[in-house]
């Protein structure tokens, strides 16, 4: 199972907003800047995250985007099946509404080991929130700009 690029986009997008977006809307020009992302690519992403519900959009000069929850109430999770759609490795075992059927799923036995898969995923993207990205940026890079004397 490989993240599309959107997957991707759309998780650092998200952060970049969790960490720009203090009382103010970000522009999607600044986001894409920021996380060298075309902007009208982002712009097609922050579109399905507002329909999922997961941002929220001011128009206007002083408008932009922002999250519709605190960020420790949105998960990686969250945004991947926004973006990506169900995180299955393969066709037979997607629980939302693209899943197609198998010929072969009444005498399949394989189809268990692609549902712990999918599964694993769900449960590991689940237990990561924009909360807890955030404070790792903080940790891992920010803090490792800092010199010590």
């Amino acid at each position: 199972m490989t993240i599309s690029t959107k997957g991707k986009y759309g998780v650092r997008a998200m952060l970049d907003l969790t960490l720009h977006s203090h009382d103010t809307g970000v522009p999607a020009r600044a986001i894409a800047e920021r996380q060298s992302i075309p902007e009208k690519y982002l712009e097609q992403i922050l579109s399905i995250l507002r329909k999922a519900g997961l941002v929220e959009s001011i128009r206007g000069p002083s408008g932009g985007y922002f999250l519709s929850r605190p960020p420790e109430l949105i998960t990686v999770g969250q945004i991947l099946r926004a973006v990506e759609g169900d995180l299955a490795p393969v066709k037979c075992v997607r629980q939302d509404k693209k899943g197609e059927g198998c010929k072969r799923s009444g005498i399949c036995i394989t189809k268990y080991v692609w549902a712990r898969v999918r599964d694993g995923v769900n449960r590991i993207t689940d237990s990561i929130t924009l909360k807890d990205l955030a404070e790792t940026y903080e940790k891992e890079v920010l803090e490792g700009y800092m010199y010590y004397i």
